[in-house]
């Protein structure tokens, strides 16, 4: 009981963040307008890319159009929840540290690290992620595809399991700032990597593919959830989409309170 009251406590912190963000937005709203222009035109600029490619070759990676569509589609998904969230709050944490503002956020009576994760969100972004939906549909229904009610289930399952790995390791290299003064680099090395993920890891070769799929899952992230509804994901590969996330996850909440525990504070 106590859990669920302590998880019914922070959706209502979070309604309040969301809810903050919108009044925040709506103060502003030809800059929602204009980046919801700059939305569009990136993912109909991304579509084109792939329309290129396409027009020298039948297949990339084994995959046709309609089905890099449904990647590209996916990818901006997540690529638009790395805006939303990731961004605006975990690439913060290093300035909390230099300026000392962590000490306040560690006086208040909810979970440090859901406070730093979720406190500031871009809720335009939204627009991103829908847009992302939106390209995954026009796939399937330019590849023919028919949903069914599992492979809807499955194909939610492992986006969860992509956000939860993708916030993990976001988190996880963020965190290294409680012991690097500048952890820009390796945040600059991670969203190259997450670049990758734009192509599906069949047109990765060797060590490559092995990094992308095992080491850093960019391909559990993005090619796993776009396979599974071609109808090209087994059974096992899911169970290790869903065992990725879990660990990644459990191993960056360990990681943060360990952080926590070296931390000194501003004050002291």
């Amino acid at each position: 009981m106590k859990t669920l009251s302590g998880i019914q406590r922070h959706l209502r912190i979070l309604r309040e963040f969301l809810r903050a963000a919108l009044v925040e937005e709506m103060e502003y709203r030809s800059h929602f307008v204009s980046n919801l222009l700059a939305t569009l035109f990136g993912a109909a600029m991304a579509v084109l890319t792939v329309q290129v490619f396409f027009y020298q070759t039948k297949s990339l990676g084994g995959w046709g159009f309609y089905e890099m569509l449904i990647l590209l589609g996916i990818f901006n998904a997540l690529q638009g929840f790395a805006g939303m969230v990731l961004q605006p709050n975990i690439g913060r944490i290093v300035q909390h540290i230099r300026k000392g503002t962590l000490d306040f956020i560690l006086t208040k009576p909810v979970d440090s690290q859901f406070f730093i994760s979720f406190r500031h969100i871009a809720i335009w972004k939204l627009a991103d992620i829908l847009t992302g939906f939106a390209i995954v549909s026009f796939g399937m229904y330019g590849a023919g595809m028919r949903v069914t009610v599992g492979s809807v289930l499955e194909f939610l399952v492992l986006m969860l399991a992509s956000v939860v790995t993708l916030y993990s390791l976001w988190m996880g290299v963020m965190t290294l700032s409680f012991w690097f003064v500048k952890v820009e680099n390796i945040s600059f090395l991670f969203s190259s990597l997450f670049e990758t993920g734009r192509y599906p890891v069949q047109v990765y070769r060797g060590w490559l593919r092995v990094l992308l799929t095992y080491v850093f899952p960019v391909a559990v992230m993005t090619t796993f959830p776009a396979a599974s509804l071609i109808g090209k994901l087994g059974g096992a590969q899911v169970l290790v989409s869903v065992a990725i996330a879990c660990t990644t996850f459990g191993l960056t909440r360990w990681f943060w309170k360990r952080a926590l525990r070296f931390y000194t504070s501003a004050s002291s």
